[in-house]
């Protein structure tokens, strides 16, 4: 099978980035040291290719009307041009088809971005929804052909002041910018800018959308303004410390949302309807979504191994791995609704049993250690 590539492949290759196959995509797990990539967003700044990830544009007179119903947040809290929101897109079962970002550019005009993964299967939905309904709408893709977009994201608490010496004119659009708030940046270097102060791991910062034929001129000047490339591994473990499911790990169409740490984005207190509302008012909540730091030496916390509560009830880690911000090993854990945050519950590791804490996340924000 061929793997389908970034416009900044060659970029990750001219700097000698170990590549895998990360869901049909050639993408770079690391460029050296996936320890100093992580702590270079944690303490500094770094950046991440997530051009595999799609961007969607929704143009018509009744998009709003449209998104209400297609996504479980509720896109009425987007009233000023430029807000962002998180949200799930269900299926009638209430399955998650996938996690997505919305932005509202104009009443005639929201751009979404989906999940690399998901993006064919997202675009499907959507299109035959937009057919069920009759609401005429164009539903764009924007990862290939001349309109093809980009995305790179720059992470780290020195994130906005590198932006601001290569994309000069985002200081302006950006400089009293609260999180989940975007901007289209015109005449820039790199043509137009879409300039979001959002992110994957836990740290300030902006994702980048340009056209993909000027992404490995926007990735090459921010390398030379000292932003340090961080692959997919270092993302993982960042992600992770910050609390932040992974599709496809933490949640996908089998699992009910609420059982995964989303219910905050999930509206179910307007009448609005929406795809996968009456499951999800049926299901209710089952399970809880919770942080473990693993208590005892002798394994590391992986995904699907099995959690333990006092009482024998089990649950299942969704992600886990060894932090390098605490020095610990710290998992995602889908476990009983009876178990609270301060229990100890055991992790079955191959033929042990390891006492492990419940914690509150996320574990890491803002380059600081919150759960203990």
């Amino acid at each position: 099978m061929t793997l389908k590539a970034t416009p900044l492949n060659n970029a990750h290759r001219a700097l000698g980035a170990r590549m895998v196959d990360f869901g049909g995509w050639d993408m770079p797990v690391n460029y050296g040291s996936q320890i100093e990539e992580h702590h270079a967003v944690r303490t500094d700044v770094g950046m991440f290719d997530v051009a595999h990830m799609c961007v969607v544009d929704i143009r018509g007179a009744d998009v709003r009307a449209f998104l209400r119903r297609l996504l479980a947040n509720n896109v009425d809290k987007l009233q000023a041009s430029g807000k962002a929101l998180y949200s799930c897109m269900l299926n009638p079962e209430g399955g998650v088809i996938d996690d997505l970002i919305v932005y509202f550019i104009s009443e005639d005009w929201f751009r979404l971005v989906v999940n690399a993964g998901t993006a064919e299967k997202d675009v499907a939905w959507m299109n035959a929804q937009n057919h069920a309904w009759g609401t005429n709408l164009t539903i764009t893709q924007r990862r290939d052909g001349a309109d093809a977009m980009a995305l790179i994201a720059v992470q780290g608490p020195n994130a906005r002041a590198k932006v601001w010496v290569v994309i000069p004119q985002a200081k302006d659009a950006t400089l009293d910018m609260k999180p989940f708030n975007v901007a289209l940046v015109p005449g820039t270097a790199f043509g137009e800018a879409m300039i979001a102060r959002t992110g994957y791991t836990g740290e300030d910062g902006f994702e980048i959308g340009v056209a993909a034929t000027q992404a490995e001129a926007l990735w090459n000047a921010l390398a030379a303004a000292g932003v340090k490339p961080a692959g997919l591994g270092a993302r993982d473990t960042l992600r992770l410390e910050a609390g932040m499911n992974l599709y496809g790990q933490d949640m996908d169409e089998s699992v009910n949302p609420l059982d995964a740490g989303l219910a905050w984005t999930i509206d179910l207190v307007s009448e609005r309807d929406f795809i996968g509302k009456a499951a999800l008012q049926a299901k209710g909540q089952n399970a809880q979504f919770v942080g473990l730091i693993l208590r005892e030496k002798g394994g590391v916390l992986r995904a699907h191994q099995k959690v333990i509560a006092a009482n024998g009830d089990t649950g299942e880690i969704t992600s886990g791995t060894f932090s390098p911000t605490m020095q610990q090993a710290i998992a995602l854990a889908r476990v009983p609704t009876g178990v609270q945050v301060g229990d100890t519950v055991h992790v079955e590791i191959r033929d042990k049993k390891l006492a492990a804490t419940v914690v509150k996340l996320p574990f890491v924000r803002n380059g600081k250690i919150l759960a203990a």
